[in-house]
């Protein structure tokens, strides 16, 4: 299964409480973090919340 790179490139303040909670589902703490997930449909959902938050590179 293909893999997903995700970094946050921008801090989850003042945003919604939703996007807060995306945030740290998927594992991200601070700023240029990166974490590796599987490309899912759930993933993919979950960044289509918080893409404007999050840089996606494939791994």
């Amino acid at each position: 299964m293909a893999k997903l790179k995700i970094t946050q490139v921008r801090s989850a303040i003042g945003r919604t409480a939703q996007q807060k909670k995306v945030v740290a589902a998927l594992g991200l703490r601070r700023l240029n973090q990166t974490v590796e997930h599987d490309d899912s449909p759930r993933i993919r959902g979950m960044l289509a919340k918080v893409s404007h938050l999050v840089r996606i590179e494939d791994a």
